[in-house]
């Protein structure tokens, strides 16, 4: 129990240092960002009042007569109830609308595609390091260079290949427009339709990764004692790789997936440009062309929160597969 209470602690302080680098960042640029927003805005046509300069100055600094003290605590207080500002890109939306409305698209595209990428990664890897200097083997070359491509490349590749010129799948987009989203049938299996390709580029490039980490692992477990021990127990081969040596080798990309999960948040960003897929990437990248201060603060805390919570929950779960991290945590 002391472990797990030590390991929140230590992920409640980081949280708290997150929020405060995010309410610091903005108060140190250079002139005033509110001043830029709101220009912005007007620009856009939308009606600036005392409450919304009010709301912005608390987000990002640069005007007001409160102490910083007093700011940072209407900040906290602003965050916790998803206050996080209007966003100029999208205006007139909230932030916290825009980040809603994107963020399902990208957890469930990047986030599946690399748990998927991850166990068939780790299913070949035990298998090719088990049986280790066999035809298998040479499989590593192959997915080594793949996974050294980068998004882009490979994602502009398959819509030349399998979008332009065969058609099999559409060229850009998250699902057909003439449909309104929801949980219909059509819809989803448009969705699912339009986010094979991307989620594909995402597993063929990073499935290399996977694969060489865990064939390296499987080696160095197979000539370990307990397996030469179980061996001459006579227990079954299958039940070895799986029992003994897999378990023990996949431990070190066990804590490898919590830092790629928390950033499926931030998706694929140059993957979702090329498709023109509307996951946070692309938020991201909107915000960042219009100097849209509010919107990039709130994905960023977004995406700090997720990097957090995934690696907390990994840690809880590494403690339950590898019990000696409970002494020595």
């Amino acid at each position: 129990m002391r472990y797990y209470l030590r390991k929140l602690a230590f992920y409640l302080v980081a949280l708290w240092a997150a929020l405060t680098l995010n309410f610091v960042i903005p108060r140190l640029m250079p002139g005033n960002p509110v001043d830029i927003l709101l220009a912005k805005l007007q620009l856009r046509g939308g009606s600036v009042d005392p409450a919304a300069r009010r709301s912005f100055e608390l987000l990002l600094g640069g005007g007001g007569d409160e102490s910083v003290v007093s700011q940072y605590l209407s900040y906290l207080g602003n965050v916790f109830r998803g206050d996080l500002g209007v966003s100029v890109s999208a205006f007139p939306a909230p932030v916290s609308q825009v980040i809603a409305d994107s963020l399902p698209w990208t957890v469930v595209l990047v986030g599946i595609a690399t748990l998927l990428s991850f166990l068939v990664g780790i299913a070949l890897g035990a298998l090719v390091g088990w049986k280790r200097g066999t035809w298998l083997d040479a499989l590593v070359p192959a997915t080594t260079v793949l996974s050294a491509v980068p998004y882009f490349w490979l994602a502009l590749i398959l819509v030349a290949v399998f979008a332009s010129a065969l058609g099999w799948f559409p060229l850009l987009g998250g699902y057909d427009v003439v449909l309104s989203p929801g949980w219909d049938a059509e819809f989803l299996s448009s969705a699912i339709y339009h986010g094979t390709l991307p989620a594909l580029t995402i597993v063929v490039s990073s499935i290399g990764g996977w694969l060489l980490g865990m064939r390296n692992m499987m080696v160095s477990a197979a000539s370990e004692d307990y397996v030469l021990t179980a061996q001459a127990k006579g227990l079954r081969d299958s039940r070895i790789m799986i029992r003994y040596a897999t378990r023990n080798a996949v431990l070190p990309s066990v804590a490898g997936v919590a830092i790629s999960l928390g950033f499926v948040v931030s998706g694929s960003i140059i993957t979702e440009q090329v498709f023109s897929y509307p996951g946070i990437g692309s938020k991201l990248l909107q915000a960042v062309q219009n100097n849209d201060y509010a919107l990039m603060q709130g994905i960023f805390l977004v995406i700090t929160v997720a990097v957090l919570g995934a690696n907390l929950v990994v840690d809880l779960l590494y403690a339950l597969i590898d019990p000696r991290t409970r002494v020595t945590g």
